[in-house]
């Protein structure tokens, strides 16, 4: 005996549902969530080309050369008061929490100052935070056609007394084992920061 048309609807929508399978038939997929940092995330939101900088050691550096390994970036100078040191302290405190991981990191401090941080003065201060710091310089031009890349500002300030300093963005910059900026880390955020956006960054 037929069965009712119903009925049967209801047979031919069952047999189709067991034979899908459940992934093939699904959406697909959402993508995985993005990485908790805790400094700010401007993943994708500059691209970054390659440049070249002289080393503490007066060897010429480019950024290619550290893919593979996550990088903080910070941009500053050897006679700034406060700001410079107290950042570069953090990341030496952040590469000793990571272990043997700061092994995989590396820090570069890009001077805004070239004029009286010369490759002697770089070679006495960024290592003295950690041996394994690198301090980068070069002509005015070079060195504020690195920091346009970044968005990072920087001016000199006259005193009365034919001394200067300068002012500049506080925040350092963190790259991924691609070369690809991700975080800028906020002046102030303490060392806990740093090691964990450079930990989730190593995974």
């Amino acid at each position: 005996m037929p069965l009712p048309f119903a009925r049967l609807l209801t047979h031919v929508c069952i047999a189709a549902a067991l034979a899908c399978p459940l992934p093939a038939c699904s959406p697909t997929p959402p993508s995985p969530p993005a990485v908790a940092f805790q400094g700010r995330d401007i993943s994708g939101s500059l691209t970054l080309q390659d440049f070249t900088l002289t080393d503490h050691n007066g060897q010429p550096r480019k950024l290619s050369e550290f893919r593979g390994k996550p990088v903080a970036v910070y941009f500053g100078y050897t006679h700034c008061p406060d700001v410079c040191p107290t950042t570069l302290a953090e990341l030496a405190q952040s590469m000793r929490e990571l272990g043997p991981q700061a092994d995989q990191v590396q820090v570069l401090f890009i001077t805004i100052d070239p004029a009286r941080d010369t490759q002697a003065l770089l070679k006495s201060y960024a290592p003295a935070f950690d041996p394994r710091f690198i301090g980068l310089t070069g002509s005015p031009a070079q060195i504020a056609s690195v920091a346009g890349q970044f968005r990072a500002l920087y001016r000199r300030q006259d005193g009365a007394n034919g001394d200067y300093t300068m002012d500049h963005s506080a925040g350092a910059y963190l790259l991924d084992r691609d070369g690809k900026l991700r975080v800028e880390v906020p002046y102030g955020s303490g060392a806990a920061t740093f090691t964990h956006d450079l930990r989730a960054l190593l995974q």
